[in-house]
């Protein structure tokens, strides 16, 4: 059963903008996603994405990111490519409060724009 839904889209040419500040890229970013972006050839594309992913999960959730942080969402990637969520902290306290189990994303790109939509299911 579905218990949430949320999108998002995101610029690119403005998270590549934010980039510039590591502390933007500490507070959004785990240790993780940011390895991942290291691996890839223009990381502000691969960023735009997971920065719209966990906005359209943090919507999918039905709270936007009040009761916890961006770093308590992580997108992370199965041995194909797929993205796929991991909650921790409050983010998970949440998802558990809707009677959610799990939570599936999608992202495109296309020019200067990600977008992202995310499904949280029973």
């Amino acid at each position: 059963m579905i218990v949430g839904i949320g999108s998002d889209i995101c610029s690119v040419s403005r998270i590549r903008k934010a980039l510039e500040d590591k502390r933007f890229e500490m507070k959004i970013f785990t240790a993780h996603e940011r390895e991942y972006l290291l691996k890839k050839h223009d990381p502000a594309i691969s960023a735009s994405g997971l920065f719209a992913a966990k906005e359209a999960v943090s919507k999918a959730l039905g709270t936007g990111f009040s009761g916890f942080s961006h770093t308590d969402i992580e997108i992370i990637h199965n041995s194909l490519g797929k993205p796929e969520v991991s909650l921790s902290k409050n983010a998970n306290l949440v998802l558990r409060s809707i009677g959610g189990g799990k939570v599936h994303v999608s992202i495109s790109h296309d020019g200067d724009y990600a977008a992202a939509f995310a499904v949280a299911e029973s």
